[in-house]
């Protein structure tokens, strides 16, 4: 399967979030910009590392027009301790199933797990930045993330 590009229309998925009820991207189209964050594991060094940054600057992350959706192939219950262990805001979402991970083409070879990657989609439904890191033991800065999400403004 080809993953996505920057101009394809981002394919569409519901999951099981650490909250009561399951996401659906396309509900989010014509109302806000959407940042996915796919990660390997919960309560790893580096994606531990990453979403406590980006929980120590939500307020730059949490604006009107945007929805950040962290996304492991972790089961939801190990998600919802995670949030729940650092304090985190974001909505994680259980792709345990790996589909999305799939259709995303972030799955890591034969691992099993996603690689670290970054999708960016504007109010359209239409990718307007992807990033996938080289091995999942490398991360984005808050810092470019944040410098993304202002491009679409």
């Amino acid at each position: 399967m080809t993953p996505p590009r920057v101009g394809d229309a981002a394919p569409d998925f519901t999951l099981r979030s650490t909250g009561k009820d399951p996401v659906t991207l396309s509900s989010f189209r014509d109302r806000k910009h959407v940042l996915l964050a796919f990660f390997p594991f919960a309560f790893s060094e580096v994606c531990t590392a990453e979403f406590c940054e980006m929980r120590d600057n939500w307020d730059q992350f949490a604006t009107a027009d945007l929805e950040v959706f962290p996304i492991s192939v972790d089961s939801h219950h190990a998600l919802r301790e995670f949030k729940a262990k650092h304090g985190m805001q974001a909505t994680l979402l259980s792709d345990f199933s790996r589909e999305v991970s799939a259709a995303y083409g972030t799955l890591f070879g034969n691992a099993g797990f996603s690689n670290r990657a970054y999708v960016l989609i504007d109010k359209a439904g239409v990718i307007r930045w992807r990033f996938v890191e080289e091995t999942p033991g490398t991360r984005r800065e808050s810092a470019e993330l944040l410098a993304e999400i202002a491009k679409l403004a």
